[in-house]
């Protein structure tokens, strides 16, 4: 989570997490970053009303930041058996109920770990005593198994309007959740209104439906406890749909009553924000932005009611109005400044970008919004809130996987003379004592020109502070230990800076890491167990035990970014090897294993090892040459090789097509198989050929759109068609479609099948030969995009393929060939 590879899919939650270097937060003139406390991947940030700041962790954490510290003790921490904080998975939202000092009730999106390993992801009430203690027993799930097929795209914020009720915003789930469409931009998911992919959500403080909600009475239901209902019928908590990875969200604060904007992280070139709307469509899979689905075209394939962006800013482009890089290409937090705060921000939106790590001021004028800058080098940004600071006053509170993981404030200073700000960086940092260091304050900063800087230095050994107007001095310690040296910077007009330190172990040597498995040069396939064991070695404590050994394994995507997989403590870890994001991402990507050692005085050794999948050349050809073949979504021409890895599961589709010339279905596959299928990649190059025949009408063919149009539905007219049974449709005469019509283009829906089957249609007075053939698993299943061939008298025959009972179908016409 553009350029010449496709997107990264949230991206969310990784590329800073191993940065060894410690970054410099830039911010405009009477601006000043502080650190507010040091944490490990904060997902999310809420405050209560008596000032306690509540930060998620996503590894199942909630903390406390309260009298200005970070509190020992968690709030809460969900046992390992009941998170999955995998992939960008995790304790990913927090929120306060506004009657807080009465309830103490807080709410909580995390992904839940079923029985068995499944994971979905959940929203859930707690109370949240003076005592910042959380008893689990307080729980009441509000919202449950809403899908996280894929492990990533889970969205998961969570914010009150000031209609008192809940919003929350889920993902399409990274990949299908009824495996019938495809990962990434062939996810359709989001298209489906009865399920909680791809939505904004709205429920009461008690998981109730408001009376004013968008999708009520006939054709609607609650999708609370199983995350979906019937295929045809609507989630009632569904507020808002088409929603790629609306991964947060932001209430105005200036606005009489709820008004928000929603980031959502776009695919392969657009990400964008847009308005909260009661009943929005806002067009995803069909539309990324106000474009084509990773086009740089207008969406001319927005459906009906679509609800374009209020802004979208294109893929490896500087964003304009700013001087931004060319990889901001992943939108995460975003907060209205609230009137008043700052100078000059009335109005204003902030969004930041995960992962050129910046954030920009957004304005409205002249009837469009505009971007320019407003903080740089801020690491990777994930959610972003205004709260108090100070006497009455206002900052924007940010989330950063930079410097390891932070929680950091910018806040206005007021007019006159501003503080500076202090970088301290030290080398070595451990090693024999004696140990002589270098102290550096290069980085350190004043924001009002032309004025100087002088550097206090305190070495935490019990010597005397010093100062110098040096970036640099050198100090020697004496004796073993762990020291905190603190750095201040003073300008010349006797403001002092927020103190930074540097944590300096003279007696102590870094461990040795070491990576044994998997080894080097060993490839994984998609799904497989792969153990992680390592050793490390400590000149002070000799062998560390396996307590000490922590892992992280990222995927690296194309070399460009990383989505995070796993993360553990101990030895002799498994996990199951991840499928590329899409097929662009097979070629370049791979895995990073790093390993992290800790020794008995906090110091860290590192080892690293890069595991690369196994790749397998497939070919994808049709007979005869040059027909359309479509790929997990990918429109191809056979003949056509592409790269796959190994026991990656494949949606392929052979589509009845014209060539200008003649009319082609599709009569079979090389190896078998019906014209929709899913395909395991084998371990060894293979050919798959599609054989297709020509339609007993021939000639140049010509395509008519209509108005989006229900042909046949069993469920009104019926009967239902029995295992084994055949029926004929009559498509001329309705839905605009004139008799001499040689096929229709048409979504095809089964609905509630009781078991795995398949569909076989074909054009009516014609052999069943010529077939367009729908595979179907139990439950519903969805042939996007089919194309059934006509009779002469415009009509066509169905036959149902499954073991017994019988099925209802959906038949709606997009348009026609003649």
């Amino acid at each position: 989570m553009p350029r010449a590879v496709p997107r990264p899919l949230l991206r969310l939650l990784v590329p800073a997490l191993l940065a060894a270097a410690p970054l410099t937060a830039a911010v405009p003139a009477g601006f000043t970053d502080a650190l507010v406390a040091t944490l490990g991947s904060p997902t999310a940030l809420a405050f209560t009303p008596d000032g306690r700041l509540l930060i998620t962790r996503q590894s199942g954490i909630l903390r406390i930041y309260q009298g200005g510290a970070l509190l020992a003790t968690p709030a809460l921490t969900f046992p390992a058996s009941s998170i999955c904080n995998n992939s960008e998975r995790g304790l990913l939202g927090v929120a306060v109920d506004p009657a807080f000092a009465t309830t103490r009730h807080i709410f909580l999106f995390y992904t839940f770990e079923q029985p068995g390993g499944n994971c979905v992801n959940r929203v859930s009430r707690f109370t949240l005593p003076d005592t910042n203690v959380v008893d689990m027993g307080t729980e009441l799930v509000l919202v449950d198994n809403m899908p996280s097929p894929a492990g990533n795209h889970n969205a998961g914020d969570l914010h009150f309007g000031r209609d008192g009720f809940l919003y929350i915003s889920i993902g399409d789930g990274g990949c299908d959740y009824a495996n019938d469409s495809g990962c990434a931009g062939a996810n359709d998911a989001a298209r489906d209104q009865h399920v909680l992919t791809g939505k904004i959500l709205r429920i009461t403080k008690t998981g109730g439906i408001p009376a004013s909600n968008p999708f009520q009475g006939a054709g609607t239901a609650r999708c609370n406890v199983t995350g979906q209902t019937t295929a045809g019928n609507k989630c009632q908590e569904t507020f808002a749909w088409g929603l790629r990875n609306p991964f947060r969200f932001s209430m105005d604060s200036n606005a009489a009553g709820t008004r928000f904007f929603i980031n959502d992280v776009g695919q392969g070139r657009w990400e964008e924000i847009d308005e909260g709307t009661a009943g929005a469509d806002y067009g995803w899979n069909l539309c990324e932005g106000k474009h084509n689905n990773n086009s740089d075209a207008a969406c001319s394939n927005a459906p009906p009611g679509h609800v374009p962006p209020v802004y979208d800013y294109r893929h490896g482009q500087v964003i304009p109005g700013t001087t931004s890089p060319t990889d901001c290409n992943s939108i995460t937090g975003g907060a209205f400044v609230p009137n008043g705060a700052w100078p000059g921000f009335d109005g204003s939106y902030l969004f930041g970008d995960f992962v050129c790590g910046e954030i920009f001021k957004l304005t409205f004028s002249g009837g469009s919004w505009s971007a320019t800058d407003f903080g740089q080098s801020l690491g990777g940004v994930t959610t972003m809130i205004f709260g108090p600071h100070g006497s009455g006053g206002q900052a924007l509170y940010y989330t950063t996987f930079a410097n390891g993981g932070e929680v950091r404030r910018i806040f206005f200073d007021q007019p006159g003379n501003d503080p500076p700000v202090a970088v301290a960086s030290a080398v070595p940092t451990s090693g024999p004592a004696p140990l002589n260091v270098t102290f550096d304050a290069t980085g350190s900063s004043d924001p009002d020109p032309g004025d100087t800087l002088t550097y206090f230095w305190s070495f935490g050994d019990g010597t005397p502070e010093t100062s110098t107007a040096s970036l640099t001095i050198n100090h020697t310690y004496t004796a073993p230990g762990t020291y905190t040296a603190t750095l201040r910077a003073r300008d010349n007009n006797f403001a002092f800076s927020a103190p930074d330190t540097v944590e300096i172990q003279p007696g102590n040597s870094p461990p040795s890491a070491t990576i044994v498995s998997p080894g080097a040069g060993q490839t994984f396939r998609v799904g497989q167990t792969v153990t992680l064991t390592g050793s490390a070695s400590d000149a002070q404590d000799g062998t560390l035990p396996g307590s000490a050994l922590s892992w992280s394994v990222l995927l690296n995507h194309n070399g460009n970014h990383t989505h995070p997989w796993f993360s553990g403590t101990g030895n002799n870890l498994t996990f199951a090897a991840p499928a590329p994001e899409d097929l662009n991402a097979t070629d370049g990507s791979f895995l990073e294993i790093h390993l992290t050692a800790t020794d008995s005085g906090g110091l860290p050794g590192n080892a690293q090892r890069n595991m690369q999948p196994s790749k397998v050349t497939l070919t994808f050809d049709t007979d005869p040459a040059g027909l359309d073949l479509r790929v997990n979504g990918t429109t191809i021409t056979g003949p056509h090789s592409l790269t796959s890895w190994e026991n990656w599961t494949l949606n392929v589709f052979a589509p009845n097509q014209s060539d200008g010339t003649d009319f082609w279905v599709f009569s079979s596959w090389s190896d078998g198989g019906g014209q929709s299928r899913q395909l395991v990649t084998p371990s060894a190059p293979t050919t798959y050929t599609a054989t297709f025949q020509a339609s007993v009408e021939t000639g140049p063919l010509d395509y008519f759109t209509v108005n989006p149009c229900r042909l046949v539905d069993t469920r009104t007219v019926g009967p239902a068609i029995a295992a084994g049974s055949t029926r004929t449709f009559t498509a001329a005469g309705s839905c605009g479609i004139p008799v001499g019509a040689k096929a229709v283009a048409a979504n095809v829906t089964v609905i509630n099948p009781p078991s795995t089957g398949h569909l076989r249609m074909w054009p009516g007075g014609t052999p069943a030969t010529s077939t367009s053939v729908i595979n179907f698993n139990a439950g519903s299943s969805r042939a996007n995009n089919a194309t059934i061939g006509l009779g002469g008298s415009g009509d066509f025959q169905v036959q149902g393929s499954f073991p017994s009972g019988s099925i209802h179908l959906v038949v709606d016409v997009a348009g026609w060939y003649q």
